[in-house]
């Protein structure tokens, strides 16, 4: 039989997780991976493609991280991953076996075990029936993972340690914490089951900025003394930059771009990852004012006579585009020129939007205080007309534009009730001599 259709046969009959993952041709082994997957919800005519032919693989003990806007499809394919959203097509293979779909209970609970998820609502992701000690103990609990009580109680008092918290908060109630602290207890939960695989989706969007550097080491410390991998959903490009090996940028449900964290940062050939680069903060205030962003639009592909794929361009580097794009991107990267996203501006030009801000601020601040467009400066303006395009006049004069705007837009319907009146009288007085 075929090496792939020994592999076929064993990514669908498999009962049990295999010690080891397959390995790549550079010798790397790999943990979880993706095949043309599609997920989508709805039927028949309401139905939508929220990840379309989404395919990467991970590699153990790797950070890989899924970026992109609200919306795009990241935290949907976290979710597909522990199981949550079924795969409307394509496969997700752990250690080469499939994961998704219909599998053994056996294989179910050995994914459960191996895979854990950090969720996005600290809130909503915990019992708030429950204390945090039994949150936490609840899969040590479900698999039987200590040989006492003793034993449980030390586990459990480690990790809550680990995360930041103390002992003490164990008897507590989640409703009783703050988000930041919230999340640092599903993080607990998470890391307490000794994971191979960790879905963080945007673990750190609910801290402060004093401790998300503090969380994002924790993690990194936890990689290091436990080899455990990371699917890192975030939108923060500058911190994916700082915990990741290598990064995916998703758009609307498309994977566009995919290679490691320099390669990408150096060169980003997709116009979406160059438009989410441009978009990260300088820390220089003076220099963020004169930033010109890079605007992505759609537009600029046209897909009508070749669909796009996800295509390797070399150098580890996958971008999605038809095959003119994608000789586009070759040429660029073969020139091995860093790309540059962000543009600074001279002192003395502004970015257009900027500009436009600045412009908007200057109008209303110079706006008086008095000019407020009430809508009875148009009421009384309609029943007397004349009155009110005086006013409107001594209003422009003080540069009250609101006020003259209602005025004049209130004498004006009024003049003309009256010349509908007239006229209407006219006729009825000419019909009347006839």
């Amino acid at each position: 039989m075929p090496d792939n259709a020994k592999e076929a046969k064993r990514s669908a009959s498999a009962a049990h997780l295999p010690e080891k993952g397959p390995v790549n041709e550079d010798g790397r082994e790999i943990l979880l991976s993706l095949k043309n997957v599609d997920i989508t919800f709805g039927k028949d005519d309401n139905a939508v493609r929220a990840v379309k032919n989404a395919s990467f693989d991970i590699f153990k003990g790797e950070t890989f991280s899924l970026v992109g806007e609200s919306g795009s499809g990241k935290t949907t394919i976290g979710r597909a991953v522990i199981r949550v959203n079924p795969c409307a097509a394509g496969e997700i293979q752990y250690k080469g076996v499939r994961i998704s779909g219909k599998i053994p209970r056996s294989l179910d609970r050995e994914v459960i075990r191996n895979v854990q998820m950090v969720f996005q609502d600290p809130a909503a992701s915990l019992n708030e029936r429950a204390t945090v000690d039994y949150i936490i103990s609840e899969g040590l609990y479900n698999f039987h993972l200590f040989n006492s009580e003793a034993e449980r109680v030390q586990k459990v008092e480690t990790m809550i340690n680990e995360v930041g918290l103390l002992p003490e908060h164990l008897t507590r109630y989640p409703h009783e914490f703050s988000g930041g602290q919230r999340q640092r207890i599903g993080l607990a939960r998470a890391m307490v089951m000794e994971p191979e695989l960790v879905i963080a989706d945007e673990p750190i969007s609910a801290l402060d900025v004093s401790i998300r550097a503090q969380v994002l080491n924790l993690l990194k410390k936890f990689q290091r003394e436990r080899n455990v991998t990371y699917l890192f959903i975030a939108h923060d490009l500058s911190i994916v930059r700082f915990i990741s090996d290598r990064i995916a940028v998703i758009y609307k449900g498309d994977i566009v771009e995919v290679a490691t964290t320099d390669e990408l940062f150096n060169f980003p050939l997709h116009p979406y990852t160059r438009s989410l680069i441009s978009a990260i903060p300088i820390p220089d205030p003076k220099l963020e004012k004169h930033k010109a962003l890079f605007t992505y639009d759609p537009s600029v592909h046209d897909y009508s006579q070749e669909e796009p794929k996800l295509t390797d361009i070399g150098h580890g580097h996958y971008v999605f585009g038809n095959s003119k794009e994608i000789e586009e991107y070759k040429a660029l990267r073969e020139k091995n020129v860093p790309l540059k996203s962000i543009t600074l501006l001279d002192e003395n030009e502004e970015a257009p939007q900027e500009q436009a801000q600045e412009e908007a601020e200057d109008e209303f601040l110079q706006t008086p205080v008095h000019d407020t467009g009430s809508i009875w400066y148009t009421i009384l303006s309609f029943f007397l007309p004349i009155l009110g395009l005086i006013a409107a006049a001594i209003f422009k004069h003080f540069h009250h534009f609101r006020n003259q705007k209602m005025c004049k837009k209130g004498a004006i319907a009024g003049l003309i009730l009256i010349a509908a009146v007239l006229v209407l009288f006219g006729i009825f007085l000419l019909l009347s001599i006839v």
